[in-house]
């Protein structure tokens, strides 16, 4: 007799290709740091690992695309901070895929994030921006990505600071990038990978690291604490996760693959580079930490007021 196994789990694990959601644009963090993993779980899993970008609704279509996947391991998405943890809030009037039509599988990075203005902003200190806002008030825009931290945390410097600033959407960051450096907004926020380039050309300045601690490759710019903007979070993350009901089983074995990802020496190498930090844990581990920053998420969209579409 055969080994058994569980209800929808092929006899063999993966069988065909493997589809890695990602609920965010070509060229954001998210996106950059699947196409790392898929890479490496390919040769882990013998199974080609093929992104998809599913873009829209502050990520709320690529979570609806998993949360109607067959849960049989062949379709995961990359869950990130905003996609998991602070959609539920910030968009209460919309009937969302919740915690329980999905399983977590893996907490891969953690990410912390950078608030920068313009160079043609007169600003290179988050109380020069607060006092050209006032002087100015409605001139400045701040684009970020729907529905996720970078989000939140324009609208919760806004709140913090009194300030007067307008939002302006983007399906992804990658896309507010060309428009920050341009000048045509002049407010953003983003992962240091994506900024960093920009800050050593004085194409933008830094105003705060969203850290709990200073960042070495930034030593001179303080973290949103030491400018009293306090409360908010200080790392986002991103991990895996697959529909609800997909076997232990698989689970187990995408667990495993993942941490062995991230433990390998040429991502212990690469993923700080791309300013990720690589954190290898139990499935049961990034529940834990889903539900808690769930928690801390609200009382951030609660205070700033911001409102999904």
């Amino acid at each position: 007799m055969g080994a058994s196994t569980f209800a929808g789990e092929p006899a063999v694990y993966p069988s065909r290709p493997v589809k890695l959601i990602v609920a965010t644009a070509a060229g954001s963090s998210p996106d950059v740091l699947a196409r790392v993993i898929a890479e490496q779980l390919s040769a882990s899993l013998g199974q080609a690992v093929v992104v998809d970008n599913r873009p829209g609704a502050g990520q709320t279509l690529g979570i609806r695309t998993l949360a109607e996947a067959e849960p049989d391991g062949h379709t995961l998405l990359l869950g990130t901070t905003g996609g998991l943890a602070i959609n539920p809030a910030l968009y209460r009037h919309l009937d969302l895929p919740g915690s329980k039509s999905f399983v977590p599988v893996a907490l891969m990075v953690t990410i912390p994030n950078i608030l920068a203005v313009a160079g043609t902003v007169p600003a290179e200190s988050l109380a020069e921006l607060i006092a050209y806002a006032k002087a100015n008030p409605g001139k400045l825009s701040f684009g970020a990505s729907q529905g996720t931290p970078l989000q939140l945390l324009g609208e919760y410097v806004r709140a913090k600071s009194g300030i007067d600033m307008v939002y302006v959407p983007y399906k992804g960051g990658s896309q507010a990038m060309p428009d920050l450096l341009a000048g045509r907004i002049q407010v953003s926020a983003d992962a240091l990978p994506l900024l960093l380039p920009h800050i050593r050309e004085g194409k933008v300045h830094a105003l705060a690291v969203t850290s709990a601690t200073r960042l070495p490759e930034l030593p001179d710019v303080p973290t949103l604490t030491e400018v009293g903007i306090d409360g908010y979070p200080p790392q986002t993350w991103m991990g895996l996760v697959a529909p609800a009901s997909t076997p232990r089983a698989i689970v187990g074995k995408l667990n495993a693959a993942v941490n062995d990802v991230l433990r390998s020496a040429a991502l212990r190498e690469r993923l700080p580079k791309l300013g990720f930090k690589a954190e290898p844990g139990s499935p049961d581990d990034f529940a834990r930490l889903i539900a808690t920053d769930a928690e801390k998420w609200a009382a951030v969209v609660a205070l700033s007021g911001a409102k999904g579409d």
